[in-house]
């Protein structure tokens, strides 16, 4: 839902802000007051582009900022977490346009690229009207709004699935194509290399384990003379440590038989003794172990430096050289059982492309049964919004391809995107006796405008766009088929926020807030601002949209009995 729209030195507008509301809010105002201009500036931040033209004369820059409320919107959470853009449920766009021609976008203040903010305006906002930013218009879009009355959601669950499946075997099947020539010139090569590898056949940790060994034998001298002089002062002289302390152990006894205080001393006095004949003990052991063993000390010696060759020519550490080891062992696989590899891909792949035909084909049976469906309560919603002879048709066409790469459907190869075989386009007529054309290219902008209420009223309860925005939906009505497109967009605007520009007293009056787009004069230029209206001067808009810009007492009493009627 947007909540508040900043506009500063945009075309005629200096500076405005307008709050925004759920519900229908309605704008009015006279020709040429600035009504589309608000609107175009609402479009710089769903992604549409500008240039300086926008800049208001004698001003650096303008400046477009939108406050957007998107909780429980998790494909605009999962964009912006995608785009490492801190999610927030009060979502902040801002667009900037600078005469040097630079033009800067935000989201949540971090600065995004002009694509993003268009993506992100496909997931909060469509705006109906004459504006590029109609999904209508987008031939792509016409399968989505297909689907979303469809009830056939798990098909296209398990089509994607399924499609993931095949891109991901289809992406390796190619890569091991591309490598095919390169790892059949490092055949041998590569064979050469585990061959040197494996004649040393380092282990992990052994390293480590080698150069501890390596110390000692460098040192065994050392160690030897070490442990005889600890073993002899601890223990084997005639004044060795271990006596010494025996003796005063003893007399420490004598104290505790005497006096009991002594006794918490005497059993650590008992412990050293342990102490001391552990440690003597321990060193003993160890001196009568030390050997002087140069011809282990060259082994050792000899392969920590194999080590090293290896290190220099196969990635810097022991752990690189047994990675690397591994992966050419693994390439060397592929390169001798290379034919084997790609026909078990290949017969993996038809598995899936069969799959993948058979769930395509009965969404295409899904779809046909609801485009059926589809184009009844479109004509029949076309009727009530004023166009009576509405001819509403939904062509559904395979293309099928001699191409391999394509999935299979009864035997048979066809074209496949991301929601299958169908190929979706709106046609329609809006007079009798006319055959149906692409609607993307015929319609007017009132009628597109029309056209898309009426989908959107079918849609009301599965789409997921929360702001809708209709710009001139009145072209070309008026009387009580304005009131029935009014009554739409009110039932619409019970599950949707609505921003509609509108002309007609009949619509005008069913708004839950009502806003007035006027043009002033200050300091010899021309201004535009907007005004939220409280209920009297709605009356008065509401009686001027009927009687002109001279109100009458009918007038008001009209403008009044279309409000309460509301």
């Amino acid at each position: 839902m947007l909540n508040n729209l900043f506009i500063k030195d945009y075309a005629l507008i200096e500076e405005l802000e307008v709050e925004f509301h759920s519900g229908l809010n309605i704008i009015t105002g006279e020709t040429g007051a600035g009504k589309s201009i608000l609107l175009g500036a609402l479009g710089l931040i769903l992604g549409e582009r500008a240039n300086t033209d926008v800049i208001r004369k004698g001003s650096a820059k303008s400046i477009v900022e939108a406050h957007f409320d998107v909780r429980g919107n998790e494909k605009l959470k999962t964009l912006l977490t995608e785009n490492e853009i801190e999610f927030a449920e009060q979502m902040i766009v801002r667009r900037e346009i600078s005469q040097k021609g630079s033009n800067r976008c935000f989201i949540n203040d971090t600065p995004v690229n002009l694509n993003l903010v268009k993506d992100v305006g496909d997931l909060i906002v469509d705006l109906h009207g004459q504006h590029e930013h109609q999904s209508l218009l987008k031939v792509d879009s016409h399968i989505e709004v297909l689907d979303e009355i469809g009830d056939y959601s798990e098909l296209l669950v398990q089509f994607s699935l399924s499609k993931n499946q095949l891109d991901s075997f289809t992406r390796e099947l190619n890569d091991l194509k591309k490598r095919e020539s390169l790892l059949k010139e490092k055949k041998d090569l590569y064979s050469f290399q585990i061959k040197e590898i494996d004649a040393i056949s380092p282990e992990a940790g052994e390293e480590e384990s080698l150069n501890e060994e390596l110390r000692i034998l460098e040192n065994s001298e050392r160690l030897l003379e070490l442990t005889t002089d600890v073993y002899s002062r601890l223990f084997e002289n005639e004044d060795s440590l271990y006596d010494a302390f025996v003796d005063v152990q003893k007399e420490i006894e004598e104290l505790t038989d005497i006096d009991k205080s002594f006794a918490e001393k005497n059993e650590s006095g008992a412990q050293v003794v342990e102490m001391i004949n552990d440690i003597a003990e321990f060193v003993r052991s160890y001196r009568d172990k030390v050997e002087m063993d140069p011809e282990r000390l060259e082994e050792v010696r000899s392969r920590l430096g194999s080590f090293n060759l290896l290190k220099k020519k196969y990635g810097g550490s022991l752990e690189k050289v047994i990675e690397y080891r591994s992966k050419i062992a693994a390439e060397l696989d592929i390169a001798e059982n290379f034919a084997e590899r790609i026909a078990s891909l290949q017969n993996h792949i038809r598995g899936i492309k069969i799959t993948c035909g058979k769930i395509a084909a009965e969404l295409s049976r899904r779809r046909n049964d609801f485009a059926l469906k589809l184009k009844h309560d479109v004509e029949s919603e076309l009727k009530s919004l004023g166009i009576a002879n509405a001819n509403f048709e939904i062509e559904i066409n395979q293309i099928e391809t001699g191409n391999e790469s394509s999935i299979i459907v009864n035997d048979k190869y066809f074209q496949f995107d991301n929601y299958g075989i169908d190929k979706i386009e709106f046609y329609i007529s809006t007079n009798l006796g006319e055959d149906p054309k692409p609607l993307a290219k015929i319609a007017s902008g009132g009628e597109i405008s029309r056209i898309m209420l009426a989908l959107k009223t079918i849609l009301a309860k599965t789409d997921k766009l929360p702001l809708l925005i209709f710009d001139e939906i009145d072209v070309g009505i008026s009387g009580k088929i304005a009131q029935k497109v009014g009554y739409s967009l009110q039932s619409l605007s019970r599950f949707h926020q609505i921003i509609a520009i509108t002309h007609l007293p009949q619509i005008a009056a069913l708004a839950d807030f009502h806003y007035l787009v006027q043009k002033t004069e200050s300091m010899d230029r021309v201004i535009s601002r907007i005004i939220e209206l409280d209920f009297d001067t709605r009356i008065n808009e509401v009686a001027k949209l009927i009687s002109g810009e001279e109100l009458t007492t009918s007038a008001i009493q009209s403008a009044k009995e279309l409000i309460n009627g509301a």
